[in-house]
């Protein structure tokens, strides 16, 4: 079920609450964490062969957001955006892409998509069986084909669903019939698996794709969107915006002006040029005292030993992600335990 939240109404009803996020749907068997290194033959044919295309030049030095190493630790769930460039029709008939892009993927423990441009409805079914093929067991959750133009555009979530619960009930896109956004973010709520329901750290996701020409206006909206879902749920306080938005962590207008909202990718390029940084994940700090203290971007040159005309076969942007705690916290950063009432 989609539940829709129109954003034109936002700034008048801002101290509305809106019941959006509730119903169940995460009381689910916790299993054990797969470990997950980066193979650096997954594109072995075309892009990624190191004989393919001309010669690699030596990267630059990494900055202290580009490592990351294989995740192993059950105490922290990786959450990351990604914008995969127009992924449709032509990726998808490239195996070494497809191959390449379901490597990254299962990098991490959920994976918030953008720019998923296609009329084919098989595309994402068909990507996270490629992405299973490993071993996994990844599923997803689409928005509908959205924006203003003619060029229509997905979201997704992809979750390991050994490590991450989600609760459908929760699932809408934001209705923007005043056009304050090029696309509607995509909203879902989510629960780690790896420890007891209540205990589990639980969050809400914002998934963005601003529209270039119009980024000051969009992230002014993205503030009353971001405030209203996190009223929406009466028991959680851990929202989290992730996405393209095509700007810096200086400049992120009104967003950046809520008390508490901080970026976690600071200072860093996230286009695979190395010369721009756009996508972020943002939440309130006082609040997700989940965050583990480990953010940073994944340099898919460095990781797979790509130049960068190759690495753009792929995507013109890096994946950016970030750690957190399994175990739902307080704000003192203790354990918070949710006794359910009748049970």
């Amino acid at each position: 079920m989609q539940r829709i939240l129109t954003l034109g109404m936002l700034a008048a009803l801002g101290g509305i609450s809106w019941l959006f996020l509730q119903g169940g749907g995460l009381d689910q068997i916790a299993v054990g964490r797969a470990d997950r290194a980066p193979s650096p033959t997954v594109f072995g044919q075309g892009v990624g062969s190191r004989n393919a295309g001309p010669s690699r030049q030596q990267p630059p030095a990494p900055s202290p957001h580009t490592e990351v190493t294989p995740l192993t630790d059950a105490q922290t769930v990786r959450i990351a955006s990604f914008n995969i460039q127009v992924f449709g029709k032509t990726k998808a008939s490239k195996p070494y892409v497809m191959n390449g892009l379901a490597d990254i993927v299962r990098q991490f423990d959920l994976v918030a998509i953008q720019e998923i441009r296609t009329q084919d409805k098989y595309l994402m079914p068909n990507f996270v069986k490629l992405i299973n093929q490993a071993g996994r067991k990844y599923d997803h959750v689409c928005s509908e084909r959205i924006g203003d133009t003619n060029v229509k555009e997905q979201y997704a979530f992809v979750f390991d669903t050994e490590q991450i619960d989600i609760d459908f009930q929760s699932v809408y896109t934001v209705s923007d019939p005043d056009n304050m956004l090029h696309r509607e973010p995509l909203v879902a709520t989510f629960r780690s698996r790896s420890v007891r329901p209540d205990e589990a750290f639980t969050f809400t996701l914002i998934n963005v794709h601003t529209d270039p020409d119009r980024v000051p206006e969009e992230l002014d909206a993205l503030a009353e969107v971001y405030r209203v879902v996190r009223r929406a749920g009466p028991n959680e306080d851990d929202i989290i915006i992730l996405g393209d938005l095509n700007t810096d962590d200086r400049h992120l207008y009104r967003l950046g002006q809520l008390p508490g909202v901080h970026p976690l990718i600071s200072g860093v390029s996230t286009n695979t040029r190395q010369n721009r940084q756009y996508d972020n994940l943002i939440i309130h700090q006082p609040s997700t005292t989940e965050y583990a203290g480990r953010s940073g971007v994944f340099d898919i040159m460095r990781q797979y030993n790509l130049s960068q005309q190759q690495a753009l076969e792929v995507s013109d942007h890096f994946p950016v992600w970030a750690e957190f705690s399994v175990y739902e916290r307080d704000y003192a950063g203790r354990i918070a335990t949710r006794r359910r009432v009748g049970r």
